[in-house]
């Protein structure tokens, strides 16, 4: 294992790694403290080499490790990678890209929902991780060689979990499976902030388009403060105060003071200052500047039946083929599908459809049904 810490050894490492088929990558951050992941350290792995790049090394210039997430003609292996190629997207402005995600190929292959890498390295490898330094301060120097050797695990064990789990999907021809999630996983979206969309993360009960639109402004200056003081969201103003504050809508500190779960040193504060003039800046707009409160469909009549009986079916379904049932449809798709037999939605497309939506669809049009075979104990599918 090499350890690198300097510009010509990253070089020469990179350089190298821009020649095989894959690397296998992982990152070690801190975020606790700060809005942005703070990068601690980087661990790389191909068949041949296995290297831990220092990030905090003095004046190290990680570009040819940037210019090799880029590189077209390597598949970047993570496992469970959205944090880490968020952080990579958000020193650079761009994803890894190709990638490959064993995470989501565990989840074709039949290991389940969101595996975790210590239960695949178990389950693949028969090998048991040490994690006596899984919780260690990645940000201190010097690493000692228990923290060395955890971190590079993470990546020369991907390695056989990437062969393997890809063996498995060809020989199955379920690559095709797997790439919906992985554009997903690349869609820039994910990783781009928009504050003005954080609203739509927040767990709340209301229907109320004013309500939704304070919710809206109150999240997207929280959002921005925190970007700007490179703190997290709640480290000053916490979700349920938050909501608490939209419910009463105060337009002055005193009555701000009053607001369920608010310090006063805030209230009375610059922050108390900005809350007020976000209030009355949503107090002054027109109402066709609200949030658009979306329809929420009835499904407690006949749609409703026959939704429990679509997730029937893809439950079996998904059983059947070893897999996850969110790879094939989600509970959004099937009320789509419940009310519009011309939904365009993916279960009606390519494998999706050969293996769900072709049975969705008769179930839909009373021309299937489902039924237990006592004799071989499974559920069996039959056409009316």
């Amino acid at each position: 294992m090499q350890l690198i810490q300097n510009d010509q050894d990253l070089a020469v490492l990179c350089s190298k790694m821009s020649n095989e088929e894959f690397v296998c990558v992982d990152l070690e951050f801190l975020r606790q403290h700060t809005y942005f992941a703070k990068l601690c350290l980087i661990q790389i792995a191909t068949i041949n080499d296995e290297a831990i790049i220092d990030p905090l090394a003095e004046n190290i210039n990680l570009q040819p490790f940037f210019d090799l997430m880029q590189n077209e003609k390597v598949t970047k292996v993570f496992h469970s990678g959205r944090q880490d190629i968020e952080i990579i997207y958000n020193l650079t402005s761009k994803i890894p890209t190709p990638l490959f995600d064993t995470q989501i190929a565990a989840m074709v292959a039949g290991f389940g929902e969101s595996i975790s890498y210590e239960h695949l390295v178990n389950h693949l490898l028969h090998t048991n991780i040490d994690k006596s330094s899984r919780l260690s301060d990645w940000s201190n120097r010097p690493l000692n060689e228990n923290q060395l050797n955890y971190a590079i695990s993470d990546v020369t064990h991907l390695v056989k979990i990437y062969q393997q789990l890809k063996s498995k999907l060809i020989k199955e021809n379920r690559m095709e499976w797997i790439s919906d999630e992985l554009n997903a996983l690349c869609d820039e979206s994910l990783y781009k902030i928009n504050p003005h969309n954080m609203w739509q993360k927040m767990r709340h009960r209301s229907h109320s388009a004013k309500f939704l639109t304070y919710l809206r402004e109150l999240c997207a200056w929280r959002e921005n403060r925190a970007i700007n003081k490179n703190v997290p969201r709640q480290s000053f103003i916490k979700d349920d105060l938050l909501l608490n504050i939209c419910s009463d809508c105060p337009t002055s500190k005193e009555d701000l003071c009053k607001v369920r779960g608010m310090r006063d040193d805030l209230a009375m504060g610059k922050i108390g200052d900005e809350i007020i003039e976000v209030i009355k800046n949503v107090k002054a707009l027109d109402e066709k500047n609200y949030v658009e409160v979306p329809y929420i469909r009835d499904f407690s009549h006949a749609d409703g039946s026959l939704l429990e009986l679509l997730k029937l079916l893809l439950k079996i379904t998904a059983q059947q083929h070893k897999t996850v049932s969110r790879i094939i449809a989600s509970e959004d798709e099937l009320k789509e599908f419940c009310h519009d037999d011309n939904a365009d939605v993916p279960f009606m497309k390519n494998w999706r459809y050969e293996i769900f939506g072709i049975h969705a669809k008769e179930l839909k049009n009373g021309k299937l049904s489902i039924s237990y075979n006592p004799q071989t104990h499974l559920i069996d599918f039959n056409k009316l």
